[in-house]
């Protein structure tokens, strides 16, 4: 028995539900996990169902978009493990937690290679026998830095590439290469504090919670669909620092937390907003 997940994404309408388990039912399908939501204000329906049994993708999804409304969007994608390639600067927090998770099984996933435009993280990554590779950014255009990324990733071929703090920012051109398929942490509650030194820029408006925000990176700095966020109360007393300090466990819970969601597709983007089921 194989498991895999349904998603459907269409303009609402009545019986939705029906004609989707039907289809289900029709091909001997079991149900092991649904859930829906309707955006009222677009008049958009969306479901997330966790299928068992055996299945003919092209079958199932024919049979789908005979039944929904025209223009529907529908997938099956399987729950195996995914593969991811990690990006990096200098900060370990966030890739240390994701090797440790990966490695104790708390994330499904296979961390296929590490890229690094510093050298300062290799010796953690050989630490869990994951390739990593120095590719600096001196000394070369930025076009020319992420064609070798480029590359490199394009070699791994990952499901996701996940920025843990690689401190540049990344070309259109790269971009779109990967749409929805390259999640970043940023290290603040977006939309607050966008860009450069937002622990800074925090501290110099006395706030009372800081955050981080993990999202689908776009060609609008720090603006992509948001899939998951979290905070921490600080109070006068904490320096920029401090609040840089404290943000790091924060940054690294949101991050591997929206990349659980993701690997299990639990995420489905519209627009620039997200669905999390």
């Amino acid at each position: 028995m194989e498991r895999k997940v349904l998603i459907t994404d269409c303009a609402d309408a009545q019986g939705l539900i029906a004609k989707i388990t039907g289809v289900c039912f029709k091909h001997q399908l079991n149900i092991v996990k649904n859930s829906e939501f309707v955006d009222n204000a677009q008049g958009r329906f969306f479901m997330r169902t966790e299928l068992e049994g055996v299945f003919d993708d092209s079958l199932i999804l024919s049979d789908l978009n005979q039944v929904l409304p025209h223009s529907s969007h529908v997938k099956l994608v399987s729950l195996g493990k995914k593969r991811i390639v990690i990006m990096v600067t200098k900060e370990a927090h966030c890739l240390g937690d994701i090797l440790m998770k990966a490695y104790y099984g708390g994330l499904d996933v296979e961390i296929a290679g590490i890229i690094g435009n510093y050298e300062t993280l290799k010796p953690l990554a050989d630490k869990f026998n994951i390739p990593f590779h120095f590719i600096p950014h001196q000394d070369i255009t930025r076009l020319d830095h992420e064609a070798i990324i480029n590359d490199l990733i394009e070699k791994y071929a990952p499901d996701y590439v996940v920025l843990a703090k690689f401190m540049r920012i990344l070309t259109p051109e790269f971009v779109e290469r990967y749409p929805n398929r390259i999640i970043n942490i940023h290290h603040s509650f977006l939309p607050a504090f966008i860009g450069a030194s937002p622990y800074r820029q925090a501290w110099e408006r006395g706030v009372k919670i800081i955050g981080a925000t993990a999202h689908f990176v776009n060609n609008c700095l720090d603006e992509g669909p948001i899939i998951k966020q979290d905070v921490i109360p600080v109070d006068h007393s904490f320096s920029a620092e401090d609040l840089a300090k404290n943000g790091r466990d924060v940054e690294k819970s949101v991050l591997s937390k929206a990349l659980q969601l993701v690997l299990h597709e639990e995420v489905i983007v519209y627009g620039n907003k997200t669905v999390v089921f």
